[in-house]
């Protein structure tokens, strides 16, 4: 399972309205290769499934990822942090044993 957090889903809505993007917009959450603990996070909306998708609904948004990166994400949070020392969305995973400094990276 994928969470999402208040603050995530609060912030999700806006840029959802901002944008102007249609209901069937999706949050999508994968798992590269890069950055400076190994693993990078990426987060963007789409309205396309793709036939490996792993799909999951939490606080009232769908959020997919494929089946390579879900195991890397699985029962991890999004969540949002704003203000001058905010660090904007990120990624609370239980199955990282380590993450950069700058939180845009992480092992497991």
């Amino acid at each position: 399972m994928l969470f999402v957090a208040d603050s995530a889903k609060e912030r999700v809505m806006e840029i959802i309205e901002q944008k102007d993007l249609s209901e069937d917009y999706f949050i999508r959450v994968s798992v590269t290769s890069g950055g400076c603990s190994g693993l990078s996070y990426v987060m963007d909306f789409d309205n396309e499934s793709q036939p490996n998708d792993q799909i999951f609904e939490d606080n009232g948004l769908k959020v997919v990822t494929d089946l390579k990166s879900f195991l890397y994400l699985c029962n991890t949070t999004l969540e949002f942090s704003g203000g001058l020392n905010g660090k904007g969305f990120y990624f609370n995973n239980p199955n990282a044993s380590r993450e950069c400094g700058c939180g845009e990276s992480f092992a497991v």
